[in-house]
């Protein structure tokens, strides 16, 4: 008699099995303890406010990685479509409402439109 979960982990899915599980347990606990904790702490609250600052260096930091020194697809655009597209999405950013996802696509947009428009799209 086959046990069906001693199955699973013999057919090749056992692999995905242990690292979901592993991923679970490794990531889990700190969710819920940044949960808990973060429950506890004003917005305003100078910890909350270095985190939140740190936290957006880090996605402009990626950002201008993004631009400035590209990987992919993204290396055939050249540098100077790239940076208007950064600063049409900078600006869609604070002039529609300072929401990010209007920022993301416009920006978006305005690459592709600009790609398609000098012919390499």
């Amino acid at each position: 008699m086959t046990i069906p979960a001693i199955a699973a982990l013999q057919d090749g899915y056992g692999g995905y099995l242990m690292l979901a599980l592993i991923a679970l347990i490794a990531h889990e606990p700190w969710r819920w303890l940044g949960l808990a904790i973060g429950n506890q702490i004003s917005e305003q609250s100078p910890a909350f406010l270095w985190v939140r600052f740190v936290a957006t260096a880090l996605v402009a930091g990626l950002v201008m990685r993004l631009v400035l020194f590209p990987a992919g697809a993204l290396q055939t655009i050249t540098l100077p479509l790239r940076l208007i597209a950064l600063a049409v999405g900078v600006g869609a950013f604070f002039a529609l409402g300072r929401k990010l996802g209007r920022g993301i696509v416009a920006g978006a947009l305005t690459l592709f439109v600009l790609q398609v428009a000098v012919g390499r799209g």
